[in-house]
């Protein structure tokens, strides 16, 4: 360590917290629990009051957002992750409509005035410097902007370029931390993942730049590409399904016009083979939302084609992707930047990928939005729309032309249903011709 770092524990680190303020946490990863399990040790001792905790999608076992610390802790998320849904629906968690490309202007123009960070980074080099490792996101803005930065180091933290380098006259206090990374194995693929990554590939060309996120559709197309050629990435995350495309030399970024050559992304998550070859990479860029996000970065680049997923979607195309009727299960997320970027690039497909029903075999695909859904993408930032059963290309389209292909697409146990409703909404001369 440098000798002008403060070095403390994570119990006198976390003394500085006031009741009233408003903390920033950095996310999924790297999200720094022996901090947080500090801080909520304060609230349980009965020393803090209405402390705002503000973040984007952070992993593992969360207290704060317990009934138990209700007026202790004010959970204000810009994402809802399963780790803490339960707690946003009951209310003991609040949730930020926001995309995540404006979740740093949030912070950097004072809307949320941030007290106190709390982040976890990588071992200070030799040059004074850490590395916000696997996730820069909103972070780095409440760094530059917070009244005080606490961060755990980290030997596990993978030293990642890019945005992610902050000096370490940036940050006030710094607490010893040898946890491992939260780790998320991918899931085996199913027969609706490969078939719906069957048809998103057969969308994507040689040359494209690529935005895609984690799961099992996203892992299915990119299984699917490995005789693409000069693929490129500019996301907002990726996982470990990509590697195997970059080791192979699919993945090379050569035709981008923004940041050529490189990986650009501004979070990760996935296993310890992803982390590692992050670490040190200068092939990857770990940037900032207002670049990774920005609808003005992203056009830029020659074929984007963003692959984003969705909760539902009526006969018309809006999309819901953040609620299930009035509970709320997500956020909004990236997924308007890149539609929309994807949108204005030249040769760009914005694509929105889903099964077709349910695990329990409810249609994903009905006549309207389930009263109270948040409609996230609009009818008209729709474009392509794929599910196991093919791709449509809604652009340009009427409303009754939009029914009449989506339900092309929908289960087969439900096509007669929803051709009904739509017959029943545009009227005696609307005709669906099965597929």
């Amino acid at each position: 360590m440098h000798t002008n770092i403060k070095t403390v524990s994570a119990e006198e680190a976390v003394k500085v917290i006031k009741s009233g303020d408003r903390v920033h946490l950095s996310s999924v990863a790297v999200t720094p629990h022996a901090l947080i399990k500090a801080m909520v040790e304060r609230g349980r001792r009965g020393e803090l009051q209405d402390v705002k905790i503000q973040h984007i999608h952070i992993e593992d076992k969360i207290e704060f957002a317990d009934p138990e610390f209700e007026g202790v802790f004010v959970s204000e998320q810009f994402f809802v992750g399963g780790n803490l849904r339960k707690q946003t629906q009951a209310g003991y968690a609040d949730y930020i409509p926001v995309f995540l490309s404006e979740t740093q202007k949030l912070i950097r123009e004072g809307y949320l005035k941030v007290n106190v960070v709390l982040i976890m980074c990588s071992v200070p080099d030799k040059h004074g410097f850490v590395s916000l490792g696997t996730s820069v996101d909103a972070t780095r803005a409440a760094i530059e902007c917070a009244d005080i930065v606490i961060a755990a180091v980290n030997p596990n933290v993978p030293r990642a370029w890019g945005d992610a380098i902050v000096p370490v006259n940036m940050i006030d206090y710094f607490v010893e931390d040898n946890s491992p990374l939260y780790t998320h194995p991918a899931a085996p693929l199913t027969e609706t993942d490969n078939a719906i990554g069957r048809n998103v590939a057969e969308l994507i060309e040689d040359g494209a730049c690529l935005q895609m996120g984690i799961g099992g559709i996203p892992n299915a197309v990119l299984a699917q590409l490995g005789s693409h050629k000069d693929l490129g990435v500019h996301t907002e995350m990726f996982a470990e399904g990509i590697l195997p495309l970059v080791e192979k030399g699919v993945v090379n970024g050569s035709r981008k016009q923004i940041d050529p050559g490189k990986m650009v992304a501004s979070f990760l998550m996935g296993t310890k083979e992803l982390y590692d070859f992050v670490d040190d990479n200068p092939m990857v860029a770990m940037m900032d939302v207002r670049h990774t996000n920005s609808v003005n970065i992203i056009r830029q680049n020659h074929k984007v084609t963003a692959i984003n997923s969705a909760l539902a979607i009526d006969i018309t195309g809006q999309v819901c992707a953040d609620s299930i009727g009035i509970k709320h299960y997500s956020g909004v997320g990236g997924q308007i930047d890149f539609i929309r970027g994807a949108g204005y690039s030249k040769g760009g497909k914005p694509i929105i990928a889903m099964p077709s029903v349910t695990a329990k075999g409810v249609s994903k695909i009905s006549p309207t939005l389930i009263e109270g859904s948040g409609v996230v993408t609009t009818r008209s930032n729709m474009h392509w729309f794929v599910t196991e059963y093919g791709a449509v290309n809604l652009y340009g389209r009427t409303l009754q032309d939009r029914a009449k292909l989506i339900i092309s697409i929908a289960h087969p146990n439900h096509r007669e249903a929803l051709d009904k409703a739509a017959f029943e909404r545009f009227g005696s001369h609307y005709r669906f011709v099965q597929k």
